[in-house]
């Protein structure tokens, strides 16, 4: 009688047991569906990131390849220099009286 009490304990010690791990083991499914799911994203979005990058380099090759055929068919033309006149001090403080006009 006595070892079947102590059977009896142990038994339900052990579905107590097995209920936990039940319960860990849908805790980590769902742990690891949310991972992956995020992993998917993680990865489309690097995805996204490396087509764009090859898109900018595309890009930018183009435009250096402009610019040196640019240069070699014609010079390149500046703006004209503004004619709008900027300040300087003539000493070092401002005070209006001091401020001349200098054309560039």
């Amino acid at each position: 009688v006595e070892k079947n009490l102590k059977l009896e304990e142990k038994i339900t010690m052990l579905q107590q047991q097995n209920e936990e791990l039940r319960a860990r083991i849908e805790q980590n499914t769902v742990i690891t569906r949310q991972l992956s799911e995020e992993n998917a994203n993680l990865q489309e979005y690097v995805e996204k990131e490396v087509e764009e990058k090859k898109k900018l380099s595309r890009t930018n090759e183009e435009l250096l390849w402009k610019l040196q055929e640019g240069d070699s068919v014609s010079p390149v033309k500046l703006p004209p220099a503004p004619s709008t006149p900027f300040y300087r001090c003539s000493s070092g403080n401002s005070s209006p009286a001091k401020v001349r006009t200098l054309r560039r």
